[in-house]
């Protein structure tokens, strides 16, 4: 099977830190990483104007905006922005419940990746919890269109990607990169793939106020010669594709729970993935939640299917 199973939830066994500056504000923030009892799944925590602490589940249910990263709350208000790349890391780590404490409004890009991400949590170390772990297993498949963009989920034993892109410029061109998901698969083809963007969009941005802290360091950037002019080049001939399908991982992990199935996609982007999902969940018929079942000692595991709670966390 493709996704790497494991009966338990998983929190860190330490805190840990990291400092960087958001994309979009150029301002520094510092985000700090807590154990976090069972069930209780990825919380941001933030303060507001008045010094009002406000909680932010990282959930489907609690996106305020897509447009240039998924934003978590209220756009104009108190939330979190470009969370993407962090929810990968935890989601394909194995990393169910993590209390965030951060303070700005956006997570730190550092490299345009999600490997600074994996590097902190494999330097804090996982501890396993008392509590099984819950899956969201695809049953019969859910498709959405929007013009020539699409995504759909469809039965599979195992969790698996597969992303296509499709750019007019030849630097880029119609690229694809497919995988089943463990962690290892995911620190050695998918999270040192970096955030992308073209210098014309940029500089449009820049005017705008936005992409404050976007720079050579932090994106792959394809200049008005249609060349990417980041002097080391690309970290794999495909990484666009592979940055692609990281932002859906992190997208896609806002159901509260790891998936068992395949998301396939075609031109997709954070608004894409996110009506994708609350489709999915809309349909009860597509899915069923299980978990692991051992019946008989030195008998393989196997997936049940449990009844869940009206209140539990991929519920919209």
């Amino acid at each position: 099977m493709g996704i790497d199973l494991h009966d338990y939830q998983t929190t860190l066994k330490s805190r840990v830190s990291l400092s960087g500056t958001g994309v979009h504000s150029g301002k520094p923030v510092s985000i700090h990483f807590n154990p976090a009892d069972a069930d209780t799944g990825i919380v941001f925590s933030r303060t507001d104007g008045s010094g009002r602490t406000v909680e932010l589940r990282a959930l489907v249910a609690e996106v305020g905006g897509t447009d240039l990263s998924t934003i978590l709350g209220d756009p104009a208000g108190v939330h979190v922005a470009t969370v993407e790349h962090l929810l990968a890391a935890l989601s394909s780590l194995g990393i169910d419940n993590v209390l965030i404490e951060i303070d700005g409004n956006e997570v730190p890009i550092f490299d345009g990746s999600a490997a600074p991400f994996v590097e902190a949590f494999d330097h804090a170390g996982l501890r396993q919890q008392a509590v099984k772990r819950r899956y969201i297993r695809i049953v019969k498949p859910v498709r959405i269109e929007s013009g020539a963009s699409w995504a759909e989920f469809r039965p599979y034993d195992g969790t698996r990607f597969e992303v296509e892109i499709d750019f007019e410029t030849p630097v880029i061109g119609r690229q694809y990169f497919t995988a089943d998901i463990t962690p290892d698969t995911f620190r050695q083809e998918i999270a040192r793939a970096r955030t992308f963007g073209f210098m014309k969009d940029v500089e449009r941005l820049w005017a705008a106020g936005y992409a404050l802290g976007s720079s050579l360091e932090n994106s792959v950037v394809i200049g008005h010669d249609d060349r990417v002019i980041n002097m080391e080049g690309l970290r794999y001939s495909n990484e666009f594709a592979r940055h692609k399908m990281l932002d859906a991982m992190g997208d896609l992990a806002l159901a509260g729970a790891r998936f068992i199935g395949c998301f396939r996609s075609y031109r997709g982007g954070h608004r894409l993935n996110a009506s994708a999902l609350r489709r999915l969940l809309s349909d009860r018929t597509a899915f069923e939640i299980v978990e692991t079942a051992r019946r008989e000692r030195g008998r393989k595991a196997e997936m049940i299917a449990v009844n869940a709670p009206v209140y539990a966390p991929w519920m919209i």
